[in-house]
């Protein structure tokens, strides 16, 4: 086939919005995008901007020399690469192909990658370093492709699914999650509020789902996105500052290192131009979620709660936030919560059981997983996720199931608790996981991550400070002290690794 021309590559977006055709082709919509708008930025990181045409030239380049390794129509492509613009020239050079981009964590032990790549059975694995695995074509990503190759544009192709994410699981088993669409223009690819044609901040990692629709999608809809490989708080928000952003993207854990910055630092500078601030990934801490919505307005801090696989989906704004502090929002149009009880039964509100979502689409029409089993049970599905309805149908999240302790026979969820510790002087962030217990069957046990320069407090005396927050059976038994982080950039932890590395230094 030979290459498309300008008006049939323009002919895939609206040219006055910049919103790419039902069905066109992500590889193509990059190029109609380097067509119609050539000169605009499309990816910042740090000092370096480059436009559309300049992210076409290097993606098409990529493919050239991904098609040289073998890489071909349906093939699996296992991306694993930092924050980068060579995570995102990649990632549409897999596209351009009519290959499946697999975007997993690059941070993954060696076995951890080795069991995903298994799972995953991929032509090719891009990667930032030479890794073991059990797939013999290999390319190490440092820089761009050979000038050489040639970056005209390859002619449109799509494929069915169009991303495979990776994701360890809630236990720490790998998973991956295959999403049925094509690699081409849908309404599932819209995204919440997200305009077009806008400038996005993204400082997430972008192999999670959120942060990786975000970054690609919005870079379908002709929009710049501004990405960091490493967050840095007092960066963070002068980038966003400067680049005069519309959307961020961000989850809690960042949003409560900014609140902890100087107030006249965080007051000098200009967020006007910020028209949504989307959040997700993990539960937002009251005070935080309160100082952005001081900060920057009710209507403009925006809550998600959902998913990679899209089970169900909830929003909720800071103005709906304030009359119902602690939500997550309410089931989107025509889908219903159900909340249900060990056996499956309806719960009436304000009893805690598993969130359950009833769509019109059907259970496990949004998604597969390779690895895993899902939690399909008749007309309901579920992330696996405990919490309650009030008496206006507003959900509130109380923790992973698998997250739950169980302390002298009481349901304690760690969420809960950590967002008292979380209150604290001094705290940027916690975790607090279960740890065996002769008398009681689970303690307690926090981990606490102290703001720079903070000293450890005594822990009785920090205990101590939490009698009048929490129930006893509530209270941490125990607490550590430390500056490392406790969640990464995307707002993740993993209990069961925290717990795992506690029980194996008790030994």
């Amino acid at each position: 086939m030979t290459s498309p021309n300008s008006n049939q590559l323009k002919a895939l977006i609206d040219p006055e919005t910049g919103q790419p055709l039902n069905g066109a082709q992500l590889g193509a919509v990059l190029s109609g995008h380097a067509e119609l708008t050539p000169d605009r930025p499309a990816v910042t990181f740090g000092a370096r901007t480059v436009s559309f045409a300049e992210l076409d030239l290097l993606a098409n380049r990529r493919a050239r020399q991904l098609a040289e390794l073998g890489v071909g129509q349906d093939d699996r492509v296992v991306v694993v690469l930092p924050n980068s613009l060579e995570f995102i020239e990649c990632t549409f050079a897999v596209w351009k192909l009519g290959a499946c981009a697999c975007p997993i964590s690059h941070r993954l032990t060696p076995a951890e990658f080795a069991a995903i790549v298994e799972l995953a059975e991929p032509a090719a694995v891009l990667s930032d370093q030479e890794r073991e695995s059990s797939c013999p074509r290999q390319l190490i990503v440092e820089g761009p492709a050979p000038a050489e190759l040639s970056g005209v544009p390859l002619p449109p192709r799509f494929t069915r699914p169009g991303r495979i994410m990776g994701s360890g699981g809630s236990t720490g088993r790998p998973k991956l999650i295959v999403d049925p669409y094509p690699s081409a223009w849908g309404m599932e690819k819209i995204g919440y509020r997200r305009p077009t044609r806008c400038t996005l901040h993204v400082a997430s990692p972008f192999y999670h789902a959120g942060p990786f629709a975000t970054v690609f999608y919005g870079l379908s809809q002709g929009s710049h996105v501004v990405g960091r490989a490493r967050f840095d708080a007092e960066e963070w928000l002068e980038e966003i500052a400067r680049h005069r952003v519309d959307y961020v993207y961000t989850v809690p854990t960042i949003m409560t290192r900014i609140t902890k910055l100087d107030p006249s630092f965080t007051d000098s500078l200009d967020l006007s131009a910020i028209i949504y601030l989307l959040h997700m990934a993990a539960p937002c801490p009251p005070e935080t979620k309160r100082w952005w919505i001081e900060r920057i307005g009710p209507e403009k801090v925006l809550e998600v709660y959902g998913g990679a696989e899209r089970i169900g989906l909830t929003v909720i704004d800071g103005v709906d936030w304030l009359a119902h502090p602690g939500s997550v929002g309410r089931a989107s149009r025509g889908d219903e919560i159900v909340i249900t009880d060990e056996a499956g039964n309806a719960l009436p509100a304000g009893e805690i059981g598993e969130v359950n979502f009833r769509t019109q689409t059907g259970p496990g029409s949004t998604y597969s997983y390779i690895g895993a089993d899902t939690r399909i049970r008749g007309e309901l599905d579920s992330y696996g996720d405990m919490g309650w309805l009030d008496s206006d149908g507003f959900l509130f999240i109380a923790d992973r199931r698998t997250d739950m302790v169980v302390v002298a026979g009481v349901n304690v969820y760690p969420a809960e608790v950590e967002t008292v510790i979380d209150s604290l002087p001094g705290v940027l962030c916690s975790a607090v996981i279960g740890l065996p217990d002769p008398d009681l069957g689970n303690r307690l046990h926090a981990i606490v991550e102290l703001e720079p320069g903070a000293e450890p407090p005594d822990e009785q005396t920090f205990l101590a400070s939490l009698h009048e927050q929490l129930l006893g059976f509530k209270r941490p038994r125990s607490a550590e002290f430390t500056h490392e982080r406790v969640r990464d950039d995307a707002g993740k932890m993993r209990r069961s690794s925290l717990r795992e590395a506690r029980l194996a230094g008790a030994d």
